[in-house]
């Protein structure tokens, strides 16, 4: 197993961008590789608040059964598809083309979603199952958090 090589340049960029924008984390996924940047606004950090950098790949992450029945949010749905980043959210390509998906549309596992823009580059978001799309949680050009719902397929 091979060392990840750590890109000192794109982590300072990403710790800068939290200060920028007030968020408290960003990460950045590529490939199989993955790269966490969380700012830690803990009461001993409240004057010299450093990020703290976490390079791990990702992983699923596993539901718990309770027994009990919650009611479905767009949060909890199984067929929720998170924005895996901090950027700009669009469904097409370019202002005049057609959107990548709509409600109700059929997709299948690795169709483009949407697009998100996380410093000026365009990250296609794909479809991790085939399904129907059943609701668009987003609008064209909306600035979305890392973890925000944005679609949910069925």
């Amino acid at each position: 197993m091979s060392a990840m090589k750590i890109d000192h340049e794109a982590i300072k960029n990403l710790a800068s961008l939290l200060n920028e924008t007030g968020l408290t984390e960003i990460e950045v996924t590529d490939g199989d590789k993955s790269v966490r940047v969380t700012k830690n606004l803990g009461v001993a950090a409240a004057v010299h608040a450093a990020p703290a950098v976490v390079a791990a790949p990702a992983a699923p992450v596993a539901a718990v059964e309770t027994g009990k029945v919650a009611a479905l949010t767009p949060d909890n749905h199984p067929g929720v598809v998170k924005s895996p980043m901090v950027g700009t959210a669009y469904l097409q390509s370019e202002p005049s083309a057609p959107k990548f998906v709509t409600k109700g549309a059929k997709v299948k596992a690795g169709d483009t979603l949407l697009i998100i823009e996380a410093m000026k580059v365009m990250n296609p978001i794909k479809a991790e199952k085939s399904g129907t799309v059943t609701d668009i949680l987003i609008d064209d050009a909306q600035p979305v958090e890392f973890g925000q719902p944005m679609l949910i397929i069925e």
